[in-house]
């Protein structure tokens, strides 16, 4: 924390906290004495370090995300904040926080995803003196269905503002009317008072991103004694620059206040000027041409590092999806961290931003859910999440709960109503949806009528029949597919099944749960309903906790998550836990992008199956693609008239037994080491190709890192991809080759893994065994360190050289 502040300046409150687990009864006093307590800086995930336990639920991924823990910070404010208006804001504390300052309880939030500013001045002892800071969590177990994570987990930040400023997330900004030529802009400003009467001029520029100012707008205002004015403006930009997917550009309002001719605060809010529109036949349209959302559900956590809201760790899994063609992500099943809307405003990534996960009434196994709270908090944590996430161009809508027990209810409609009012009220410019999963009842009871865009979770092969009786209806599948799958695994035959004993999953993407289907039926729907605006799939990447399909209920319906220990993760993913991409990522790639794509599967070591036919899959955008095995054709097939029979079982249909996909190609191959090749062509022409070799004996290990130079800052991070390979470059397929990992210089380790969803080896350690051929090392600067990383590994009879990045 600096000394210094600039006018309207937030600092990181990050650094130099003090962490105990346990009751620590006396902890809230400033006197406490903490001097043997554990030195540690924010973000922190205290459950992620472990260990793994079967007593623990694998639901939650084994991991001990419930019990009472202590964080405290000491801290001195230099002379210049006295007579200053003090707050601090905690972007997430998971969860039942308390927070006490110098003994005294500041407030208490029990909602582990919402950020929340307290007022902390009349806690603070005299400028120049020390002050405590202390925060009890109570995260509680069967809390939430996935894994939560537990502790300050997300940002802290301290703001010393003037006695007059901008109320914190005090401004509202939107865009009523967008053409090319022109631009209508709201803005609402809320301006604090915490002193005696005053008058106020306000300024108000909106700057380009170069820093050009276009619009300048002056205010004078008369402030009473300790109260609060709101006032509006509305003003034109000419020609302005739209915010787009293709184009994320923001302007950046620039709020000024002066008290007595002296700047007193300055206020930043990000302006994307953009159209959205859902037409009831045509879906989701913005900037006046039809865009079909091509979605992905995402958990928070970052797998290895837990459910720190690492920015560097966000923005990988967002270039990621968006290299397998998404547009858009829904924040399953809470509201998001502040710095994945960022991202999303910056790299152009639609959102739907999503409350709970459960209203009233209680979900199987989930106790201690958020249903015990709901009453008392609901009203409080939904304006809050609209007012924080409100001006981010990124956000096209809300949603106000994903499958919840009311949807079923002869009354669950009033509820669904006050929620969605709620939200309208404090954003009258998006509209709000829901994952509806319980059909038919909410479309019978009135329920779907209190949502403005019907949200359906694996109901695509009712799409047709939901739209005759429903004309009017907006619609959305808000939740799909969810196929299961493991990297690099491949079962035999091709089936779908619902346990395997290896407690892993075929990757030939044909395995749901129950209530589930594959991408194909889904793509196949939606092509036939162009008023469905798109999809969200579940998931974009695998998350820790619901091992499905292993643990889960048994046939009479109780759930037993431990039965299939150590599957303790998800595998849902169309990536795995560390970011590598599973087979599925490319046959998202081959229907949401244009680039010339092929990718073929599975790998070609199988030295048990000499002579044995082996399918052979494809993906592609192309529209021709020939198969080549050990150099000898096995002829051309075309996309879309040649088909793949998928096995299915679908919840509503009995009837249906399997699904042509026109979506993938297949050939069935008699095996010989050597490899298979394929082609891809577009009229004829050659456009892709991929080939897949028989490997060798594993031979090295090859780090290969994605960035080179990383900042000083403390939190920037690298992500090292350690690979078995034979001599010749090949991927080993099979490899589980155990890594030993070095760092040195200005770095240090701060995870390891592998995608291995069945596992109950530690992340937070220095070695990992490779998992089908790969493993993963993340590396993190240290604060204000500067130089070369060397990072090495030791595996037994492997060839490894090292590699060095920069930190700067």
């Amino acid at each position: 924390m600096n000394n210094v502040w600039a006018v309207g300046e937030k600092q990181s409150f990050n650094a130099g906290w003090l962490f105990a687990k346990g009751k620590n009864l006396g902890a809230d006093s400033a006197s406490f004495s903490d001097e043997k307590w554990r030195q540690l800086d924010l973000p922190h995930d205290w459950a992620i370090e472990g260990p793994f336990d079967k007593k623990y639920s694998a639901r939650n991924g084994g991991l001990p995300v419930f019990g009472v823990a202590w964080y405290r910070k000491h801290f001195i404010l230099p002379k210049s904040s006295a007579n200053k208006n003090v707050s601090v804001t905690f972007d997430g504390a998971m969860s039942n926080s308390s927070v006490y300052v110098n003994g005294k309880l500041v407030g208490e939030r029990p909602f582990g995803y919402i950020a929340f500013n307290y007022d902390i001045t009349p806690y603070l002892n005299e400028a120049g003196h020390d002050n405590v800071i202390a925060v009890r969590l109570a995260p509680q177990n069967y809390s939430a269905r996935w894994y939560p994570g537990a502790g300050l987990y997300r940002n802290t930040w301290l703001e010393v503002n003037d006695q007059v400023h901008v109320k914190k997330w005090g401004t509202f900004v939107n865009t009523p009317i967008v053409s090319e030529e022109q631009a209508t802009v709201r803005l609402d400003t809320i301006i604090e008072n915490h002193g005696r009467d005053t008058s106020v001029s306000i300024t108000t520029e909106v700057k380009q991103a170069d820093g050009k100012v276009v619009k300048t707008l002056n205010r004078q205002l008369y402030l009473g004694k300790n109260s609060s004015t709101k006032f509006g403006a509305e003003f034109l930009i000419e020609s302005p620059i739209l915010w787009d997917i293709n184009n994320p550009y923001r302007y950046d309002i620039v709020t000024s206040v002066k008290r007595e001719d002296k700047l007193v605060d300055v206020y930043h809010t990000p302006l994307g000027i953009r159209n959205i529109e859902f037409k009831v036949d045509d879906g989701f349209w913005l900037n006046g041409r039809r865009v079909q959302i091509q979605g992905v559900c995402l958990h928070h956590d970052n797998g290895p590092l837990g459910a720190i809201a690492s920015t560097r760790a966000i923005e990988r899994k967002l270039q990621i999806m968006q290299e397998m063609g998404v547009n858009s992500v829904r924040t399953s099943h809470n509201p998001p961290s502040p710095e994945l809307v960022e991202l999303a405003d910056k790299m152009g990534i639609l959102l739907q931003v999503e409350a709970f996960d459960m209203w009233q009434l209680e979900k199987p196994t989930v106790t201690n859910g958020y249903h015990k709270d709901f009453d008392q908090w609901h009203e409080q944590d939904l304006r809050d999440m609209v007012i924080q996430n409100r001006n981010n161009p990124s956000v096209i809508m809300w949603s106000n709960g994903n499958e919840v027990h009311e949807q079923k209810e002869k009354d669950g409609w009033k509820l669904a109503k006050r929620l969605t009012d709620i939200m309208h009220e404090e954003d009258h410019t998006r509209l709000v949806t829901h994952g509806m999963s319980m059909y038919p009842e909410p479309t019978q009871n009135g329920f779907a009528e209190q949502i403005d865009i019907a949200g359906f979770n694996y109901k695509a092969y009712l799409y047709s029949d939901i739209k005759k009786k429903h004309p009017n209806w907006l619609m959305l599948g808000t939740e799909t597919s969810s196929v299961v799958s493991t990297r690099g695994v491949y079962h035999f035959p091709i089936e779908k099944y619902r346990k395997h004993p290896s407690k892993y999953v075929t990757s030939y993407d044909v395995v749901t749960p129950p209530w589930a289907y594959v991408p194909d039926i889904e793509f196949d729907n939606l092509d036939k309903n162009p008023n469905v605006m798109g999809e969200y799939i579940w998931t974009g990447f695998d998350y820790i906790g619901e091992p499905t399909p292993y643990g889960g209920r048994d046939h009479g319906h109780k759930f037993y998550w431990n039965q299939d220990w150590p599957a303790r993760s998800s595998s849902f993913g169309a990536v795995d836990l560390s970011g590598f991409k599973k087979d599925r990522f490319y046959l998202y790639q081959s229907q949401w992008t244009t680039e010339p794509m092929v990718h073929v599967l599975p790998h070609w070591n199988w030295h048990k199956k000499v002579g044995q036919t082996i399918p052979v899959m494809v993906y592609s955008n192309a529209e021709q693609v020939e198969l080549f095995v050990n150099g000898k054709s096995a002829g051309r097939k075309t996309m879309g008239v040649d088909t793949v029979r998928l096995p299915v079982s679908l919840k509503y249909d009995k009837q249906t037994k399997h699904f042509d996909s026109p979506y993938r190609l297949m050939w069935n191959v008699e095996y010989q080491p050597g490899d298979i090749k394929v082609v891809a062509y577009n009229q004829g022409k050659v456009v892709a190709s991929k080939q897949v070799n028989t490997a060798g004996k594993a031979y090295q290990l090859v780090l290969t890192p994605d960035r080179t130079e990383i900042s000083a800052d403390g939190y920037d991070l690298s992500y090292i991809t350690a690979e078995v390979q034979d001599k010749d470059g090949n991927m080993v397929p099979d490899a589980d080759n155990h890594i030993q990992f070095k760092v040195s210089g200005p770095a240090v380790i701060a995870a390891v893994g592998n995608g291995d969803s069945a596992t109950t080896a530690p992340f937070n350690v220095d070695y990992r065994r490779a998992f089908y051929g790969k493993a993963l090392l993340i590396v993190k600067s240290k604060k204000g360190q500067t130089g070369q990383v060397k990072i090495s590994a030791y595996s037994e009879n492997l060839d490894v050289q090292p590699i060095t990045l920069i930190s700067n």
